[in-house]
């Protein structure tokens, strides 16, 4: 068994998609969700590393569905699993919230200086969402398709032990994990009421969390 060392938390990290072709698996790479250091540790153990365009580097499910799941399944007659890692949802939101805290956001239309994180989840849970608030959603990246292609591993990310223990038995490699450049701890405690509107208007994203208990 090899020995992969990688960093969980790092900065400038590039998200993309991995395959690993013999063991019929695919990663996804849900923003906001520490895959990146994953992805970056096993770039070179994977048969394909999909790292631009953008389109498909970052690909959610319903674009891997349509671009490369057919690839596998025409040439190779072989269906992929699916592995992705997904964050309790008021959290997901203030990773988001926190990177747009960052100097370098200063002064562009998706910065969130000046705003609290009960402004920047009302934002959210806006039919129009304003620029800063726009952040896509877990719950869409994820979305099973009508053919039926679906993710079959979900992980939360707060069960890191559980995913190291699944990429290590899968891909019979030792990841050790270390942390570096953390984010600055900040209160992002949701007023009750901001938290009930977003659980009245993005239920999706909850019932998708609580279903990977």
């Amino acid at each position: 068994m090899g020995t992969t060392t990688f960093y969980l938390v790092s900065k400038g990290l590039t998200r993309f998609m991995l395959v690993f072709y013999d063991e019929k698996l695919v990663l996804l790479s849900v923003p906001k969700t520490g895959t990146s250091a994953y992805q970056e540790a096993l770039q070179t153990r994977a048969d394909l590393a999909i790292t631009n365009p953008p389109e498909l580097k970052h690909a959610p499910l319903y674009r891997y569905n349509r671009w490369i799941r057919p690839m596998f399944e025409r040439v190779c007659d072989v269906e992929l699993e699916v592995a992705a890692v997904m964050r309790e949802p008021v959290s997901w939101l203030g990773s988001w919230y926190r990177f747009r805290q960052r100097p370098f956001m200063e002064g562009k239309p998706n910065a969130t200086h000046g705003i609290s994180f009960d402004q920047f989840v009302r934002g959210y849970c806006k039919g129009q969402q304003p620029g800063y608030a726009n952040v896509g959603s877990q719950a869409k990246f994820l979305e099973t398709q009508k053919n039926g292609c679906h993710v079959t591993h979900l992980f939360r990310y707060e069960d890191q032990s559980v995913i190291q223990s699944f990429l290590e038995q899968r891909l019979d490699v030792k990841i050790t994990l270390q942390k570096r450049n953390v984010s600055p701890v900040m209160d992002l405690t949701l007023s009750p009421e901001i938290e009930a509107l977003y659980r009245r208007k993005k239920p999706e994203e909850f019932e998708l969390y609580d279903s990977t208990q």
